[in-house]
């Protein structure tokens, strides 16, 4: 129960460019995992972030991939989930979000709360993860404080409480007062190290030297009329996910960060019971379950490996125990078990709940497969979603064929894009959430796996994937949509309508068809 009690397992989600990866920089800073923080884009600082690990993610400076980073602070143990902010990999976020208890939303000072902001928080709602607003950026000019919870409120439909408060902000900037705690932090801004903080009493006058007069009576102000409008903090409200704490700060300058991470530690839930098909699983349980969120092919480009992410909902994870893979039906041991710090791992001999285990993957898993010591359990809610863009692949250097197959295989496992074969004439077609996973599987294809493609346009509206009790009918359809039919990897039947109106006719005229617009059902 010890162990269970100090595991926080938590993803930083966020609209590209708030700050996800900086401020996951700042808290393996302090957690004690680097000793220099690297920036994301920054011609001074030599050293890049350590969770932008990928190549193509140094260089155009935007996280590609979800990276997982643990680190023990005060006595906990904490598991970051980095994730991409971009839309085009918002299914790596989705997926991330199923295996974290709870999650850190940044929102960026001036742009306030963007759309992609709005999508990840419903995944929140539909799933109760309850979140700690971090409001980032403010050494810039913004909006100001108060506004911006009227929008967080407004737009993310949650109530929010206020635990920390800027004085003044962007050229201005002074520092952040902890609600929480009740003092007051100044800090000098310094992008790489960690500066020791100044506590002075609120209502002394050593706050008007500080920081001014002006500034001390506006904060006063301030203060008492957070008070008066927001009511008192109550951790269960935020542990059911009606409420959601609120900090300021920025990141790139250390302001705000560590009081954000110490009230987290202290209210952030601990592993949460899991439900699955069967029963619920309580992490408190005897024997081990698991279940495989993510897969990361190529983590380490000299050997060509593929890693499933495990996250552990009960009992405890050995190394070299034998587990069931329920799906396969087959026993498996894992003499190398890993844990991560982005792309560095080590080996480790167990792992208790709320904990994310690296196991090496010679293609035995897929994402949604379920670990456990001999029950047939099956966690669900891990959707893969109808693609909405599609290309057709094609080599471009006859010579490197074997490579690309094997590179192809190896990508689609990670569930970024999906592979579909056209059976009227047996091309192949990757179908992707968005323009720019295209750009990302061609640059890995080739930096990773020295094989060259080229793309081809198709203009698709959606696919679908059919089934029907009626077997006459569904032959009908598949013959006379032959041209549109294509199978997944599972050798599951697709449906690629070319158009909505298309998509709409084949449904009224064939009663008998479901069709399904994610591929779990």
């Amino acid at each position: 129960m010890n162990e269970i009690d100090r595991r926080r397992t938590f993803a930083i989600i966020s609209h590209p460019d708030a700050g996800k990866t900086t401020l996951t920089e700042k808290f393996l800073l302090f957690g004690g995992q680097i000793q220099v923080a690297g920036a994301v884009k920054n011609n001074k600082i030599k050293k890049t972030a350590t969770s932008d690990w990928m190549e193509i993610e140094k260089q155009r400076g935007i996280s590609v991939t979800t990276s997982v980073m643990e680190f023990d602070y005060e006595g906990y143990k904490v598991n970051i989930l980095d994730t991409p902010g971009h839309q085009d990999f918002a299914e790596d976020t989705f997926r991330t979000l199923t295996a974290v208890d709870s999650a850190i939303i940044v929102v960026d000072g001036a742009k306030g709360v963007e759309a992609q902001t709005r999508k990840l928080m419903e995944v929140c709602r539909m799933r109760k993860t309850p979140v700690i607003v971090f409001v980032n950026k403010m050494d810039r000019e913004g909006k100001d404080p108060f506004d911006l919870l009227d929008e967080i409120e407004e737009e993310l439909q949650i109530k929010v409480r206020p635990l920390s408060w800027p004085i003044n902000q962007g050229q201005r900037f002074k520092g952040v007062y902890n609600i929480y705690e009740q003092h007051l932090d100044l800090f000098t801004p310094d992008k790489q190290k960690v500066t020791e903080k100044i506590e002075v009493d609120i209502h002394g006058p050593e706050l008007d030297e500080r920081v001014g007069e002006t500034d001390a009576d506006k904060l006063r102000t301030d203060l008492e009329l957070i008070e008066g409008v927001y009511p008192p903090f109550d951790m269960q409200t935020y542990r059911e996910a009606t409420t959601a704490p609120v900090f300021f700060g920025s990141a790139l300058n250390n302001f705000g960060v560590k009081e954000l991470l110490d009230c987290f530690v202290q209210i952030a839930p601990s592993p949460r019971p899991t439900p699955a098909e069967e029963r619920t699983v309580h992490p408190e349980e005897q024997k081990f379950t698991g279940f495989i969120f993510k897969i990361t092919a190529n983590i380490d480009p000299n050997h060509r490996s593929c890693i499933a992410f495990c996250k552990v909902c009960s009992g405890k994870f050995v190394r070299n125990a034998p587990y069931l893979h329920v799906r396969q039906n087959k026993t498996i041991r894992f003499s190398s078990p890993t844990q991560f710090m982005a792309q560095r791992k080590s080996t480790i001999d167990e792992a208790w709940p709320g904990d994310i285990v690296g196991l090496p993957d010679n293609g035995i898993f897929k994402i949604g497969d379920t670990l456990t010591e001999g029950e047939l359990l099956h966690f669900r809610g891990l959707p893969s979603f109808s693609p909405e863009m599609f290309k057709y692949i094609e080599n471009a250097d006859p010579m490197k064929s074997k490579q690309l197959a094997k590179g192809i295989e190896q990508l689609m496992d990670e569930g970024v894009a999906q592979l579909f074969v056209n059976q009227f004439n047996g091309r192949k077609i990757i179908g992707t959430v968005g323009q720019l996973q295209f750009e990302v599987i061609q640059y890995r294809l080739e930096h990773e796996y020295n094989a060259k493609c080229r793309w081809e346009p198709l203009s698709l509206y959606k696919a679908c994937w059919i089934e029907s009790d009626n077997e006459a009918q569904l032959e009908a359809f598949k013959k006379r949509k032959y041209q549109f039919m294509a199978k997944d990897r599972e050798g599951r039947d697709v449906f690629l309508a070319d158009s909505n109106y298309v998509l709409q006719m084949a449904q009224s005229d064939f009663e008998h068809i479901k069709f399904h617009f994610t591929s779990e059902f």
